[in-house]
């Protein structure tokens, strides 16, 4: 789990550093005649809102099985499925967080790794909302397949997140 947290810390990291000509730009630059006023980075998208939401859903979905026995991490409450839900509308939101004006980091590619992310937060808060495990921990990997194109994609040297 560390490592995921660390591997989006570096992800938040790289993302800053890409567009340039975009960190040179005033926010009201970026965003031209959109009304949206940018309230942090990348970074500050990824380590305090997409991560806990994409954990939310993670630490909800599947079973650990031990010697001791195997357990089901979905919830067993209306009040447990509600707050998966909550943090898979967190995870979709987050990907229209990355499309504002400002945030993008390239064209088509940055879009379509965004538009992924609502896509599959989509289908976990679906799969929460009907308390449907199995769905929820498709959906779960759907989110995790979307986090690693944008890695292999934004962060090039996955070595330099294990050391950060």
């Amino acid at each position: 789990m560390k490592q995921s947290k660390l591997a989006l810390a570096v992800l938040f990291l790289a993302l800053t550093g890409c567009g340039p000509s975009e960190q040179a730009k005033t926010p009201e630059e970026q965003t031209g005649s959109n009304p949206f006023k940018l309230s942090g980075d990348v970074k500050h998208i990824m380590q305090w809102v997409l991560d806990p939401a994409a954990d939310g859903v993670w630490d909800s979905a599947g079973s650990i099985i031990t010697a001791a026995g195997t357990k089901e991490l979905a919830p067993t409450t209306d009040e447990g499925w509600m707050a998966v839900e909550h943090s898979a509308a967190v995870v979709a939101a987050s990907g229209n967080l990355l499309l504002m004006p400002g945030r993008a980091v390239d064209d088509e590619g940055w879009q379509n790794i965004a538009q992924g992310l609502v896509e599959a937060g989509l289908l976990a808060q679906a799969a929460a909302k009907n308390q449907d495990s199995d769905a929820l921990f498709d959906a779960g990997g759907q989110i995790y397949r979307v986090c690693k194109a944008c890695h292999s994609v934004y962060i090039q040297d996955e070595e330099a997140t294990d050391t950060l």
